[in-house]
């Protein structure tokens, strides 16, 4: 079982230079690896058996009974789920068919394993457009200085190389942060979007489908209903019509076993939970995020919290002469590059700005004098 799953390795390979955050890495890393791990998993019938198996006591073929009913779909009936099992109807959501009774017909599970695969894709998207936009910046500007232990003439070579990046490209920026906010506005978006297709997917019976399980484990066992085999139904009904000998049109009854469904409740229950953590959290960092845009002090507070050992007067005078932009490369430098080489490069970077305004000043005042 575990060759299936042999090539999901690459989406757990943790990269080697960080360009975004935790909870964007739980976007298209966790939740990418669960819904295809989760879309093999159900097209795997050597360890789940066939996807339908149904019951007749007709001379009907059994595989061609089997293709139809999971080609037309199969149905319970509504009003037989609050019936008595065992007593009343043979299995919850079973009971004998009369005309003009409402059928709930079941087709989701033939798309399961196509839509969690396409959900996969969208949770990628945004990841996929800020590697796009961000086009290796961060990676070509470490400039070796990600490693503890450097030459000391390569430590000072790339660090001038990097101020001079920094110092010649001040207020450039702007759109590199701008993209990565429109990412993670995406994130947000998008698992909101997947909540409600999925809601949609199951016929509305997903956007209530946790609360109804917490609901149920509170109950008494004799009084309760288990929601998960409403939503995803053991058992099911299929209507099978063929000509009889003397032409006119037969009926014929099917009970279906759908084994899969002890699967599917368990997927989609789990991603219930954690489709509502994830956009709690998503909108967490995005709060965050408008307060780094709207509250400029926060960018010290942000920066200063990742790297302690740096002075807060170097420090300072950087972000004071730095935009939103800047800062947002300033944090994602914070991240890669060795402590101490980060700390030594807002203390130079900081004198090389002080140096460049007495030279601009010094400057503005010959030329008042000789005017």
């Amino acid at each position: 079982m575990f060759d299936v799953f042999e090539s999901l390795k690459s989406i757990t390979k943790i990269d080697g230079v960080c360009i975004d955050n935790n909870i964007f890495r739980l976007h298209y890393k966790f939740t990418v690896l669960c819904l295809v791990a989760f879309s093999i998993l159900v097209t795997c019938r050597q360890y789940f058996g066939d996807p339908i198996d149904c019951i007749q006591n007709d001379d009907i073929p059994e595989d061609v009974l089997e293709t139809f009913c999971w080609i037309h779909t199969t149905f319970t009936l509504p009003d037989a789920w609050n019936k008595r099992v065992g007593i009343d109807v043979p299995h919850p959501g079973i009971d004998k068919y009369t005309e003009g009774e409402t059928r709930k017909y079941h087709s989701y599970y033939q798309w399961v394993c196509f839509v969690l695969f396409l959900q996969a894709i969208f949770f990628y998207v945004p990841r996929y457009l800020w590697k796009t936009w961000e086009g290796g910046k961060v990676r070509n500007l470490l400039l070796g200085l990600n490693c503890p232990i450097l030459k000391k003439e390569d430590k000072e070579q790339g660090k001038e190389l990097l101020i001079g990046y920094l110092k010649n490209h001040l207020y450039n920026h702007s759109n590199y942060v701008l993209c990565y906010t429109i990412c993670e506005v995406l994130n947000l978006v998008n698992v909101i979007g997947q909540i409600y297709l999925i809601d949609t997917f199951l016929g509305g019976e997903f956007s209530r489908f946790g609360t109804e399980v917490l609901h149920f484990t509170g109950l008494d066992q004799e009084y309760r209903t288990d929601p998960m085999v409403r939503v995803f139904p053991r058992m099911t009904k299929c209507t099978f019509h063929r000509y009889g000998s003397s032409g006119d049109v037969q009926k014929h009854d099917a009970l279906c076993i759908l084994p899969l469904n002890i699967l599917n409740e368990k997927i989609y229950i789990f991603l219930w939970f954690w489709f509502i953590t994830l956009a709690v959290l998503s909108a967490i960092v995005l709060a965050y995020r408008m307060l780094i845009i709207f509250w400029p002090a926060s960018r010290f507070l942000a920066l200063r919290s990742r790297s302690r050992i740096v002075d807060k007067k170097d420090l300072h005078v950087v972000l004071s002469r730095a935009n939103l932009g800047d800062w947002f490369l300033l944090h994602l430098l914070c991240k890669n590059l060795e402590p101490l080489n980060f700390r030594d490069l807002i203390k130079d970077f900081a004198a090389e700005l002080k140096e460049g305004e007495k030279l601009l000043e010094k400057r503005s005042l010959d030329n008042y004098k000789a005017f």
